[in-house]
């Protein structure tokens, strides 16, 4: 077991003090058998109402209202947490969906629509084109072992670049590009498992990187697939990884621009000057935990 100490800071400034519309927070870990979380806390400046609900996907989220203008808009998340999922690998799969292709159980298909239903985008024929290279009608692998080689396909694929600008890029532009941001290659994931038959959807959280170079995290994202028998099984295509005990998912979403971290409004004569977002991602302590067999 992995216990994480998580801040996460968000500051606008504007030219002058301006009216704050509700903002939605999505920072709250998606807790579960996998993620428990010892404490938390939200501290938001200027002073604002907050009310705490659960939306249509079982995310966490806080809603805060502000009766004051302001100048600038504070955003601070304090996080202690366990995480437990430190075999990525551990789960089983029914046998129907061992293999692919497979089709969904009937019982679960009409949950499983709208995480299916691809963009105009997946008819791009780059996107076909690209695909036929991963898989071709008749060939017969194990679903698991396809999805990481799609997964791995789009990291050798795609070199990771941060971008600032918002918005998600489409498939096909990810593919033109061989580049993108970790969202961009979650989407472009998403795209091709839907093309491919499968149920995704998009995963917004962060990630803790052990390296001694680059120790510490950031926010980051990646895109999880239904597996029958396994459910909702994370895969990192920034990584070529599937999901493990360095990931903490906030929300998900059918969509990228359904789960930001942060979004909201304001209105005036000012201007948003600037946007300084500060995440730290640090290892606690490490336990193994033992169970006993009896």
């Amino acid at each position: 077991m992995n216990r994480f100490q998580i801040s996460h800071s968000t500051l606008y400034t504007y030219s002058a003090p301006v009216e704050l519309g509700i903002h939605s927070l999505r920072l709250r870990p998606r807790e579960g058998h996998d993620l428990r979380i010892e404490a938390s806390s939200l501290t938001i400046q200027p002073q604002a109402t907050v009310r705490w609900h659960r939306d249509v996907e079982n995310n966490c989220v806080a809603t805060a209202t502000f009766s004051e203008a302001a100048s600038q808009l504070l955003i601070e998340s304090n996080l202690n947490i366990q995480q437990y999922d430190q075999n990525p690998f551990a789960f089983l799969v029914e046998d129907y969906a061992l293999s692919y292709p497979f089709s969904y159980a009937p019982e679960d298909l009409p949950l499983l629509h709208a995480y299916r239903h691809a963009g105009r985008e997946s008819h791009d024929p780059r996107l076909t084109q690209w695909l036929a290279s991963i898989w071709q009608p008749g060939d017969r692998v194990e679903s698991v072992q396809l999805l990481q080689r799609l997964n791995q396909a789009i990291h050798s694929l795609a070199l990771y670049q941060q971008r600032e600008e918002p918005g998600v890029q489409s498939a096909a532009e990810t593919l033109a590009r061989a580049s993108g941001s970790c969202r961009d290659l979650a989407f472009l994931f998403m795209e091709a498992t839907k093309v491919l038959g499968f149920a995704a959807r998009f995963v917004s959280g962060y990630c803790f990187n052990s390296s001694p170079d680059e120790a510490g995290g950031s926010t980051h994202a990646w895109a999880e697939a239904f597996i029958p028998g396994a459910g909702w099984k994370g895969f990192d295509p920034t990584g070529g990884v599937m999901v493990g005990d360095n990931h903490i998912p906030l929300a998900v979403g059918r969509t990228p621009q359904s789960v930001p971290p942060v979004a909201g409004s304001f209105s005036g004569e000012a201007q948003l000057l600037a946007m300084d977002v500060q995440v730290d991602v640090q290892v606690e302590v490490e336990i193994e935990v033992l169970v006993d067999q009896g």
